[in-house]
């Protein structure tokens, strides 16, 4: 049997940390890299953004994309798809520095479907947990991070798992929040990623801490191992994804 080594990380409250999330992922179209500062884990969630990098995404084969930036701190390229198999490297060029990380983007599994039942636990008022339910592929590592957003808002906590204890099973995975009530009638959105190893230690790592720092969630308490050279919070992910939708009964 194997295990997942526990990161025990000291809480952090340093400020002005450049911050990058980027993500390629296989759908046609917009593909986004965002860039801001951080603030003080005591303080809201705004990070003020970082204006004027250059930014680009290369994809192993010869073809180098540039990103253009709009809104500030946001840059994007307008129609751009992963490639299961690729290894995407993203370059920004910032304040000086140039900061690169790489991603493989692993193969689509599909989301079969999502469900809703009530919870297990003080469940007087009727509350529902959602499932979701896949068949994980025998013989090959695979790990996955789950979105959840219930009546189009955002779900805070980070949902990541493996399959170190169900390759290749049907697998039922619960996710649990304590963040948005669900009632019946509500609509639960739940998107399935398939991302590699390096992007799925910042989420674990990221989950055991409660991370729950609102959409993106690329700033923690303290500092999740991130795929970024030299060091910089955030991450750099290229994964599938695909979404489901249900009405709560």
């Amino acid at each position: 049997m194997s295990c997942t080594k526990v990161i025990d990380l000291k809480l952090g409250d340093d400020t002005g940390k450049l911050v990058i999330e980027g993500n390629i992922t296989d759908m046609s179209g917009v593909q986004y890299v965002k860039l801001s500062r951080n603030v003080t884990f005591t303080t809201t969630n705004t990070y003020p953004p970082v204006s004027g990098a250059v930014v680009s995404v290369s994809d192993g084969n010869g073809t180098n994309y540039m990103f253009t930036e709009g809104p500030s701190g946001t840059y994007s390229i307008a129609s751009m798809k992963g490639i299961t198999g690729n290894t995407y490297t993203m370059t920004v060029l910032t304040g000086g520095k140039t900061y690169t990380a790489s991603s493989t983007m692993s193969g689509l599994i599909q989301l079969d479907s999502i469900t809703a039942k009530t919870r297990e636990l003080d469940n007087s008022k009727n509350q529902k947990e959602i499932t979701v339910h896949y068949q994980d592929p025998a013989g090959t590592t695979n790990q996955y991070r789950f979105v959840m957003y219930v009546n189009n808002i955002q779900v805070k906590q980070v949902f990541a798992f493996n399959d170190d204890f169900t390759d290749g099973r049907y697998v039922h995975n619960n996710l649990r929040e304590d963040d948005i009530d669900i009632y019946p009638g509500d609509t639960v959105t739940v998107e399935m990623q398939c991302i590699d190893k390096p992007v799925y230690t910042y989420w674990y790592t990221l989950m055991q801490q409660g991370g729950s720092n609102g959409p993106g969630g690329a700033v923690a308490p303290a500092n999740p191992p991130s795929n970024i050279s030299p060091t910089a919070l955030g991450y750099f992910s290229a994964h599938t994804t695909q979404s489901k939708s249900i009405i709560v009964k």
